[in-house]
């Protein structure tokens, strides 16, 4: 598959990481172009509005981060809907709230950047045969919300978004967080969540595997009651944790 690739992605260990699972999926990369914000993605894409320069590349597969420095990747995401390119989005958020406006912003693929390095590679290679990239969480949270056995199921993304976030308020006024439990290990990452650090960089940050900070970070998100790394940061704040 001969394909030029772009990758959206602010974070320089995570496009070198991104760029090294692109390289290992495929055989014939004829080149990786690189983008850290929207405005520089815009004009390499020279999509309208951006400042066009002479002679802008055509990428067949674009990576997309949905949190830049200027703005949201699903702006991105929108802008391409008639791009003829591969979508992906490349994230840290695995929750419904990301997912769902992803999908219908129209990206054609879901992966976690927390996953295995051959697993990123393995999903990416599913592209050559017309099959969807998706990491094995977002696969099964997507296959929950079609068994729900009654016929016509209303997923969490099809709620107004104002009463999804009168929900998730009642739920967490309800049941308090149950903050005091937090290990000092928790309280650690969650403090290098809070500060935007990627879960490789808190491994290496804190001299322990990446696997064992992803265990860390489903016991913060389950004893805080959220479901994602910016929910987590804010209640920690509002709780004076960090």
């Amino acid at each position: 598959m001969a394909v030029k690739v772009l990758i959206v992605e602010d974070n320089p260990v995570a496009r070198s990481f991104l760029t090294r699972v692109v390289r290992e999926s495929f055989s014939d990369v004829t080149g990786i172009g690189e983008a850290g914000d929207l405005v520089t993605a815009r004009r390499m894409l020279g999509l309208p509005g951006a400042s066009h320069h002479n002679g802008y590349e055509v990428y067949k597969l674009i990576m997309v981060d949905l949190e830049l420095p200027d703005g949201n990747g699903l702006e991105l995401l929108s802008a391409l809907s008639a791009y003829p390119a591969t979508k992906i989005v490349t994230t840290l958020y695995s929750d419904d709230e990301h997912l769902f406006p992803a999908l219908q912003c129209g990206a054609d693929g879901y992966l976690l950047k927390e996953d295995r390095f051959e697993v990123l590679v393995e999903e990416l290679q599913k592209i050559v045969r017309g099959q969807p990239p998706l990491s094995p969480a977002i696969a099964r949270r997507l296959l929950s919300h079609f068994r729900l056995g009654d016929g016509s199921p209303r997923l969490e993304h099809e709620i107004a978004p104002g009463d999804f976030q009168m929900q998730r308020h009642a739920s967490n006024s309800l049941a308090a967080p149950d903050h005091e439990r937090l290990t000092p290990r928790e309280n650690e990452v969650l403090t290098y969540l809070s500060k935007g650090f990627t879960i490789k960089e808190i491994a290496g940050l804190m001299g322990i595997k990446w696997f064992t900070v992803n265990d860390h970070i489903k016991s913060i998100y389950k004893k805080l009651n959220v479901s994602s790394r910016a929910e987590a940061a804010v209640l920690a704040s509002k709780q004076g944790l960090v």
